[in-house]
């Protein structure tokens, strides 16, 4: 068996597509992870008017 990456879900928002996350604590968990390992700038998270779930923000 062969090991594939798996693709996160994605919704389009906007111009570009984002991860979605099914739950918030997932999607902070994820903001702490980008900050920390890959030095991202401070992110928020939204629920999702159009997938109703959770998104990354930077604004």
């Amino acid at each position: 068996m062969k090991y594939r990456e798996m693709e996160p879900k994605k919704c389009w928002v906007g111009e570009g597509q984002k991860v979605c996350y099914a739950t918030r604590e997932e999607a902070e968990v994820a903001a702490r992870v980008a900050e920390h390992d890959y030095g991202a700038p401070r992110l928020s998270v939204y629920k999702c008017e159009f997938c109703h779930e959770w998104h990354l923000s930077s604004r």
